[in-house]
């Protein structure tokens, strides 16, 4: 993949200027959706050794000069509400910046410290403080069902909510409080709309498919839902789902997060904590497990997205290299005929000694020659030591 970062080529172990262990997401790659927060997560990764292929799928667009947010702001004014439940720091801040523009700020400050305010969480309940006021409670576990299950337990009959929104859905939660016969009033702060580069999305896309990209982020439902929208549009989402259901880990922030993959029958993996180091931590551990080591002459080879592991040492492979390194590896110990190497090489043509080439390059790469045993006149293989696990192959 060309598309990486500039610490994408991480070494360690026996690698160039490396010593120590290798770091658990060295020579994979892993895809970031996100927008806002973006810088942290890939920092996050990279310091674990990932490649890191950024695609912000959205943007979040303020609604400073929304009339739909000045009319919420004014009509809140006019008729208080029983209750606000802020969900977001970020919203929460951009609310009151927005009503200051306004010439409202002081207005709507006044009459949330009028009503009873929920924050969901401590970030929130920090932005709650910064502008000088308090909550009246706040979830310990950050979670909007607790939120709700607090305001039933009150009881919301002929109650007015507002509910400062972020552009991410809250499922089943107006709903709910409505079907208990309360009135809820939708503060939308942010807007979420399509990056202005489709670029970057649509080569995250074409990685997923290809399966080069061996974890997908997400940090939002919206993002996740563009995403699949996009590959809709291009005509490749049933290439994309296939991959995520078999080859490329989809790691998301939390549960809300993973509905729209859910709905698509995609397998999900969040952390406990609703958190990006949790969600690094999560992938961390997760891509490591899903490679099996391969007991190779003498050595034990790990196969992963953009590199191989030698005997604990990391060694950066080129495309060309992988490609040849996973067609062999799918049968280890068997033997691979040129022609069906040659196909899997990139750009090869018809040319055999393509093979050779590739192959002289791939033993270069690995620093253990003897790990690819060329068998005249019939192909090449791995030499999988003749005690090893008939059961080993590539995943």
């Amino acid at each position: 993949m060309q598309a990486h970062s500039s610490r994408s080529r991480h070494t360690a172990g026996g690698g160039p200027g490396g010593g120590g262990p290798v770091p658990p997401l060295a020579g994979f790659t892993v895809g970031v959706t996100a927008a806002r927060r973006a810088d942290e997560l890939a920092a996050l990764l990279e310091r674990r050794g990932a490649a890191v292929l950024r695609a912000p799928v959205l943007r979040i667009v303020p609604l400073s000069d929304d009339a739909e947010l000045l009319t919420t702001t004014r009509q809140l004014l006019d008729d208080a509400p029983d209750v606000v439940v802020a969900t977001t720091a970020i919203g929460f801040r951009g609310w009151v910046e927005a009503a200051d523009g306004w010439g409202l700020g002081e207005a709507l400050v006044r009459r949330l410290g009028e009503v009873e305010l929920l924050a969901r969480g401590p970030k929130v309940r920090g932005a709650v403080r910064a502008a000088g006021l308090t909550e009246a409670w706040s979830p310990a576990s950050e979670s909007m069902a607790e939120v709700l299950e607090r305001l039933l337990e009150e009881g919301v009959d002929g109650r007015r909510i507002a509910v400062q929104l972020h552009g991410e859905p809250l499922p089943g939660f107006a709903e709910t409080l409505r079907a208990a016969g309360a009135t809820v009033v939708a503060v939308p702060v942010y807007r979420w709309m399509p990056p202005e580069d489709l670029g970057p999305v649509d080569r995250l896309l074409d990685a997923v498919v290809a399966r080069t990209l061996d974890a997908v982020s997400f940090t939002s439902a919206p993002a996740a839902a563009s995403l699949l929208e996009r590959a809709e549009r291009r005509g490749i989402v049933d290439e994309a789902l296939a991959a995520f259901r078999s080859d490329v880990l989809v790691a998301c922030v939390g549960p809300v997060t993973a509905l729209p993959l859910q709905a698509r029958d995609v397998p999900t993996r969040h952390p406990e904590r609703f958190r990006l180091g949790p969600l690094v931590q999560l992938i961390a551990g997760e891509l490591p497990g899903r490679v099996r080591p391969l007991p190779v002459a003498g050595h034990r080879v790990e196969i992963r997205g953009h590199a191989a592991v030698v005997d604990g040492m990391l060694r950066p492979v080129p495309p060309a290299g992988m490609a040849l390194l996973r067609a062999l590896a799918r049968r280890p110990g068997w033997v691979v005929p040129r022609g069906e190497l040659l196909r899997v090489l990139p750009g090869a043509g018809r040319d055999e000694h393509a093979v050779e080439t590739a192959v002289a390059r791939l033993r270069s790469a690995l620093g253990v020659p003897k790990v690819i045993q060329t068998v005249v006149k019939r192909g090449y293989r791995l030499s999988l030591d003749p005690h090893a696990d008939t059961k080993y192959a590539l995943r």
